[in-house]
Protein backbone atom coordinates (compact mmCIF):
# COMPACT_ATOMS: atom_id res chain seq x y z
CA UNK A 1 0.00 0.00 0.00
CA UNK A 2 2.94 2.41 0.69
CA UNK A 3 4.61 1.51 -2.51
CA UNK A 4 1.69 2.30 -4.79
CA UNK A 5 1.08 5.62 -2.47
CA UNK A 6 4.54 6.86 -3.67
CA UNK A 7 3.81 5.69 -7.14
CA UNK A 8 0.60 7.58 -7.00
CA UNK A 9 2.06 10.61 -5.40
CA UNK A 10 4.79 10.76 -8.16
CA UNK A 11 2.46 10.70 -10.93
CA UNK A 12 0.58 13.25 -9.27
CA UNK A 13 3.31 15.36 -9.29
CA UNK A 14 4.57 14.68 -12.50
CA UNK A 15 1.20 15.75 -14.15
CA UNK A 16 0.85 19.07 -12.13
CA UNK A 17 4.45 19.79 -13.29
CA UNK A 18 3.57 19.21 -16.61
CA UNK A 19 0.27 21.31 -16.73
CA UNK A 20 2.25 24.35 -14.98
CA UNK A 21 4.99 24.20 -17.80
CA UNK A 22 2.39 23.84 -20.20
CA UNK A 23 0.10 26.93 -19.09
CA UNK A 24 2.93 29.50 -18.60
CA UNK A 25 4.84 28.73 -21.70
CA UNK A 26 1.19 29.15 -23.31
CA UNK A 27 0.85 32.55 -21.62
CA UNK A 28 4.49 33.71 -22.20
CA UNK A 29 4.53 32.83 -25.82
CA UNK A 30 1.30 35.02 -26.44
CA UNK A 31 2.70 37.97 -24.51
CA UNK A 32 6.45 37.99 -25.53
CA UNK A 33 5.51 36.82 -29.37
CA UNK A 34 3.10 39.18 -30.20
CA UNK A 35 3.95 42.51 -31.41
CA UNK A 36 0.76 43.31 -32.80
CA UNK A 37 -2.54 44.18 -30.56
CA UNK A 38 -3.84 40.98 -28.27
CA UNK A 39 -6.68 39.66 -29.70
CA UNK A 40 -10.04 37.87 -28.44
CA UNK A 41 -8.42 34.41 -28.82
CA UNK A 42 -5.40 34.68 -27.45
CA UNK A 43 -7.23 36.83 -24.67
CA UNK A 44 -9.31 33.79 -24.15
CA UNK A 45 -6.58 31.66 -23.88
CA UNK A 46 -4.72 33.89 -21.08
CA UNK A 47 -8.03 33.68 -19.04
CA UNK A 48 -8.25 30.06 -19.75
CA UNK A 49 -4.23 29.78 -18.81
CA UNK A 50 -4.43 31.68 -15.59
CA UNK A 51 -7.20 29.93 -14.78
CA UNK A 52 -6.00 26.63 -15.26
CA UNK A 53 -2.47 27.18 -13.20
CA UNK A 54 -4.61 28.74 -10.47
CA UNK A 55 -6.61 25.18 -10.20
CA UNK A 56 -3.15 23.21 -10.60
CA UNK A 57 -1.12 24.91 -8.00
CA UNK A 58 -4.43 25.10 -5.28
CA UNK A 59 -5.22 21.68 -5.89
CA UNK A 60 -1.64 20.42 -5.01
CA UNK A 61 -1.60 22.94 -1.64
CA UNK A 62 -4.92 21.75 -0.74
CA UNK A 63 -3.43 18.14 -0.86
CA UNK A 64 -0.01 19.14 0.88
CA UNK A 65 -2.31 21.11 3.51
CA UNK A 66 -5.32 18.99 4.36
CA UNK A 67 -3.53 15.48 4.00
CA UNK A 68 -0.02 15.77 5.03
CA UNK A 69 -0.88 17.66 8.21
CA UNK A 70 -3.04 16.85 11.01
CA UNK A 71 -4.16 20.58 12.12
CA UNK A 72 -7.97 21.99 11.67
CA UNK A 73 -8.14 25.39 10.71
CA UNK A 74 -11.83 25.76 9.10
CA UNK A 75 -11.44 29.26 7.34
CA UNK A 76 -8.65 27.71 5.48
CA UNK A 77 -10.74 24.97 4.27
CA UNK A 78 -13.17 26.94 3.44
CA UNK A 79 -10.43 29.52 1.36
CA UNK A 80 -9.08 26.30 -0.38
CA UNK A 81 -12.00 24.93 -1.58
CA UNK A 82 -13.39 28.13 -2.60
CA UNK A 83 -10.13 28.75 -4.88
CA UNK A 84 -10.20 25.40 -6.27
CA UNK A 85 -14.11 26.33 -7.49
CA UNK A 86 -12.90 29.53 -8.97
CA UNK A 87 -10.33 28.10 -10.92
CA UNK A 88 -12.03 25.02 -12.12
CA UNK A 89 -15.33 26.87 -12.96
CA UNK A 90 -13.37 29.87 -14.73
CA UNK A 91 -11.80 27.44 -16.89
CA UNK A 92 -14.75 25.29 -17.69
CA UNK A 93 -16.09 28.99 -18.55
CA UNK A 94 -13.36 30.22 -20.65
CA UNK A 95 -13.62 27.27 -22.68
CA UNK A 96 -17.15 27.68 -23.20
CA UNK A 97 -15.86 30.64 -24.91
CA UNK A 98 -13.34 29.88 -27.06
CA UNK A 99 -15.57 27.26 -28.68
CA UNK A 100 -18.30 29.95 -29.12
CA UNK A 101 -15.93 32.29 -30.42
CA UNK A 102 -14.51 29.75 -32.78
CA UNK A 103 -18.21 28.83 -33.78
CA UNK A 104 -18.44 32.47 -34.66
CA UNK A 105 -15.74 32.87 -36.58
CA UNK A 106 -16.17 30.23 -38.85
CA UNK A 107 -20.12 30.46 -39.31
CA UNK A 108 -21.45 32.25 -42.36
CA UNK A 109 -17.59 32.52 -42.98
CA UNK A 110 -18.22 32.87 -47.21
CA UNK A 111 -21.45 35.97 -46.67
CA UNK A 112 -19.35 37.34 -44.21
CA UNK A 113 -15.90 37.15 -45.73
CA UNK A 114 -13.66 39.61 -43.12
CA UNK A 115 -16.78 41.34 -41.35
CA UNK A 116 -15.74 40.86 -37.81
CA UNK A 117 -18.00 39.23 -35.62
CA UNK A 118 -19.59 41.03 -32.07
CA UNK A 119 -16.17 39.18 -29.83
CA UNK A 120 -13.74 40.53 -32.17
CA UNK A 121 -13.75 43.83 -30.42
CA UNK A 122 -11.35 43.17 -27.38
CA UNK A 123 -13.43 45.80 -25.17
CA UNK A 124 -16.20 43.54 -26.06
CA UNK A 125 -14.04 39.95 -25.14
CA UNK A 126 -12.98 41.86 -21.94
CA UNK A 127 -16.21 42.42 -21.23
CA UNK A 128 -17.17 39.01 -21.17
CA UNK A 129 -14.10 37.56 -19.85
CA UNK A 130 -14.97 39.48 -16.72
CA UNK A 131 -18.49 38.64 -16.62
CA UNK A 132 -17.13 34.83 -16.79
CA UNK A 133 -14.74 35.70 -14.10
CA UNK A 134 -17.13 37.70 -11.97
CA UNK A 135 -20.01 34.62 -12.23
CA UNK A 136 -17.38 31.83 -11.32
CA UNK A 137 -16.83 34.14 -8.28
CA UNK A 138 -19.97 34.08 -7.52
CA UNK A 139 -21.00 30.22 -8.24
CA UNK A 140 -18.12 29.79 -5.78
CA UNK A 141 -18.65 31.73 -2.69
CA UNK A 142 -21.64 29.12 -1.37
CA UNK A 143 -18.63 27.15 -0.18
CA UNK A 144 -18.12 29.51 2.35
CA UNK A 145 -21.32 29.05 3.51
CA UNK A 146 -22.39 25.02 2.89
CA UNK A 147 -21.60 22.92 5.88
CA UNK A 148 -18.49 20.55 5.62
CA UNK A 149 -19.27 17.76 7.18
CA UNK A 150 -22.69 16.92 8.51
CA UNK A 151 -23.07 15.19 11.83
CA UNK A 152 -22.32 11.37 12.27
CA UNK A 153 -20.05 11.36 9.55
CA UNK A 154 -17.49 8.63 9.90
CA UNK A 155 -14.55 9.21 7.42
CA UNK A 156 -11.13 8.65 8.33
CA UNK A 157 -10.12 11.00 5.10
CA UNK A 158 -12.08 13.82 6.86
CA UNK A 159 -10.67 13.27 10.13
CA UNK A 160 -8.89 16.72 9.43
CA UNK A 161 -11.83 18.17 9.03
CA UNK A 162 -11.69 19.11 5.73
CA UNK A 163 -13.08 16.45 3.23
CA UNK A 164 -11.95 16.44 -0.61
CA UNK A 165 -15.27 16.57 -2.01
CA UNK A 166 -16.50 19.88 -1.93
CA UNK A 167 -20.14 19.14 -1.39
CA UNK A 168 -19.49 16.62 1.40
CA UNK A 169 -22.13 16.10 4.16
CA UNK A 170 -23.70 12.92 6.58
CA UNK A 171 -25.63 10.30 4.59
CA UNK A 172 -28.76 10.18 6.50
CA UNK A 173 -28.57 13.90 7.92
CA UNK A 174 -27.39 16.62 5.14
CA UNK A 175 -28.13 20.43 5.00
CA UNK A 176 -30.25 21.41 1.84
CA UNK A 177 -28.27 23.98 1.21
CA UNK A 178 -25.07 21.09 0.38
CA UNK A 179 -27.66 19.66 -1.95
CA UNK A 180 -28.69 22.83 -4.01
CA UNK A 181 -25.30 24.11 -4.54
CA UNK A 182 -24.04 20.67 -5.65
CA UNK A 183 -26.96 20.44 -8.32
CA UNK A 184 -27.16 24.21 -9.20
CA UNK A 185 -23.24 23.90 -9.78
CA UNK A 186 -23.63 20.61 -12.09
CA UNK A 187 -26.15 21.84 -13.95
CA UNK A 188 -24.36 25.43 -14.53
CA UNK A 189 -20.93 24.50 -14.47
CA UNK A 190 -20.61 21.09 -15.87
CA UNK A 191 -23.66 19.82 -17.56
CA UNK A 192 -24.75 23.82 -19.48
CA UNK A 193 -21.08 24.05 -20.83
CA UNK A 194 -20.76 20.75 -21.84
CA UNK A 195 -23.92 20.67 -23.79
CA UNK A 196 -22.79 24.06 -25.50
CA UNK A 197 -19.22 22.93 -26.13
CA UNK A 198 -20.92 19.38 -27.72
CA UNK A 199 -23.07 21.93 -29.74
CA UNK A 200 -20.45 24.09 -31.41
CA UNK A 201 -18.07 21.59 -32.19
CA UNK A 202 -20.55 19.99 -33.69
CA UNK A 203 -21.45 23.13 -35.86
CA UNK A 204 -17.44 23.79 -36.35
CA UNK A 205 -16.90 20.01 -37.75
CA UNK A 206 -20.09 20.38 -40.17
CA UNK A 207 -19.17 23.97 -40.79
CA UNK A 208 -15.11 22.85 -41.69
CA UNK A 209 -16.01 20.12 -43.71
CA UNK A 210 -18.83 22.29 -45.52
CA UNK A 211 -16.02 24.45 -46.66
CA UNK A 212 -13.53 21.63 -47.53
CA UNK A 213 -15.52 20.38 -50.58
CA UNK A 214 -16.44 24.81 -51.26
CA UNK A 215 -12.70 26.13 -51.15
CA UNK A 216 -10.65 23.49 -53.05
CA UNK A 217 -9.27 25.27 -55.60
CA UNK A 218 -10.22 24.76 -59.38
CA UNK A 219 -7.87 22.99 -62.24
CA UNK A 220 -6.05 25.42 -63.65
CA UNK A 221 -6.16 28.03 -61.47
CA UNK A 222 -2.83 29.29 -59.71
CA UNK A 223 -0.76 32.70 -58.87
CA UNK A 224 0.32 34.63 -55.74
CA UNK A 225 -3.21 35.04 -54.52
CA UNK A 226 -4.48 31.95 -54.67
CA UNK A 227 -1.69 30.48 -53.25
CA UNK A 228 -2.05 33.08 -50.35
CA UNK A 229 -5.23 31.85 -49.67
CA UNK A 230 -4.65 28.62 -49.68
CA UNK A 231 -1.63 28.97 -47.05
CA UNK A 232 -4.48 30.96 -45.03
CA UNK A 233 -7.00 27.79 -45.25
CA UNK A 234 -4.91 25.75 -44.20
CA UNK A 235 -3.24 27.50 -41.00
CA UNK A 236 -7.63 28.33 -40.22
CA UNK A 237 -7.80 24.55 -40.68
CA UNK A 238 -5.05 23.48 -38.45
CA UNK A 239 -6.45 25.92 -35.74
CA UNK A 240 -9.74 25.05 -35.93
CA UNK A 241 -8.62 20.59 -35.31
CA UNK A 242 -6.76 21.87 -32.67
CA UNK A 243 -9.53 23.18 -30.86
CA UNK A 244 -11.53 20.88 -31.90
CA UNK A 245 -8.94 18.14 -29.71
CA UNK A 246 -9.41 20.33 -27.16
CA UNK A 247 -12.29 20.83 -26.95
CA UNK A 248 -12.80 16.80 -27.16
CA UNK A 249 -10.76 16.83 -24.44
CA UNK A 250 -12.49 18.49 -22.50
CA UNK A 251 -15.68 16.60 -23.20
CA UNK A 252 -13.88 13.76 -22.15
CA UNK A 253 -12.95 15.36 -18.81
CA UNK A 254 -15.76 15.97 -17.77
CA UNK A 255 -18.13 13.59 -19.12
CA UNK A 256 -16.94 11.22 -16.38
CA UNK A 257 -17.17 13.61 -13.73
CA UNK A 258 -20.34 14.49 -14.28
CA UNK A 259 -21.13 10.53 -13.68
CA UNK A 260 -19.19 10.23 -11.00
CA UNK A 261 -20.88 12.85 -9.10
CA UNK A 262 -24.53 11.83 -9.96
CA UNK A 263 -23.86 8.08 -9.08
CA UNK A 264 -20.96 8.17 -6.50
CA UNK A 265 -20.71 9.08 -2.80
CA UNK A 266 -17.23 10.19 -2.44
CA UNK A 267 -17.43 8.93 0.95
CA UNK A 268 -18.01 5.27 0.09
CA UNK A 269 -14.98 4.89 -2.11
CA UNK A 270 -11.54 6.44 -0.51
CA UNK A 271 -10.16 6.83 -3.27
CA UNK A 272 -12.27 9.38 -5.04
CA UNK A 273 -9.87 12.15 -4.47
CA UNK A 274 -7.27 10.41 -6.65
CA UNK A 275 -9.95 9.88 -9.19
CA UNK A 276 -11.55 13.22 -9.13
CA UNK A 277 -7.74 14.18 -9.14
CA UNK A 278 -6.46 12.95 -12.13
CA UNK A 279 -10.02 14.04 -13.93
CA UNK A 280 -9.50 17.58 -12.92
CA UNK A 281 -6.49 18.31 -13.70
CA UNK A 282 -6.13 16.11 -17.24
CA UNK A 283 -7.68 19.32 -19.66
CA UNK A 284 -5.61 21.88 -17.53
CA UNK A 285 -3.21 20.30 -18.34
CA UNK A 286 -2.59 18.94 -21.20
CA UNK A 287 -4.79 21.62 -22.92
CA UNK A 288 -2.15 24.44 -23.58
CA UNK A 289 -0.54 22.00 -25.52
CA UNK A 290 -3.45 21.68 -27.90
CA UNK A 291 -3.93 25.45 -28.26
CA UNK A 292 -0.20 25.92 -28.10
CA UNK A 293 0.59 23.32 -31.17
CA UNK A 294 -2.26 24.44 -32.93
CA UNK A 295 -1.81 27.99 -33.73
CA UNK A 296 2.07 27.64 -33.94
CA UNK A 297 2.39 29.35 -30.33
CA UNK A 298 4.53 26.42 -28.90
CA UNK A 299 6.47 26.19 -32.27
CA UNK A 300 10.56 26.14 -32.28
CA UNK A 301 10.98 29.08 -33.54
CA UNK A 302 9.57 31.02 -30.45
CA UNK A 303 11.52 28.36 -28.38
CA UNK A 304 14.44 29.77 -29.69
CA UNK A 305 13.27 33.70 -29.27
CA UNK A 306 12.86 33.17 -25.27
Amino acid sequence: MFGWTVYLLGLRIFISCIGLVGNVFLILAIIHTKFSPLKTFELFLLGLAAANMEEIVIVNIYDIIIFQTSTTNTWLCHSLKFLTMFGKITSIFFTVLISTFRYQKLRDVDHRVNLPVCLDSIRAALMVSGVCVMLSMLLSLPIFVISLQGPGENDTRSSGGCHPDFFVCSKYDCPVLNYFYKYLFILVCNLLPLLIVTVTSCHIIIVLLTQRKTVTPEVGMSGPSQFGRKSKGLWLQRSMISVLAALALFQADLTPYLIFQLTFRPTDSPVWAEIEFFIATTYTSISPYVYGIGDNLFSLKNFLKK
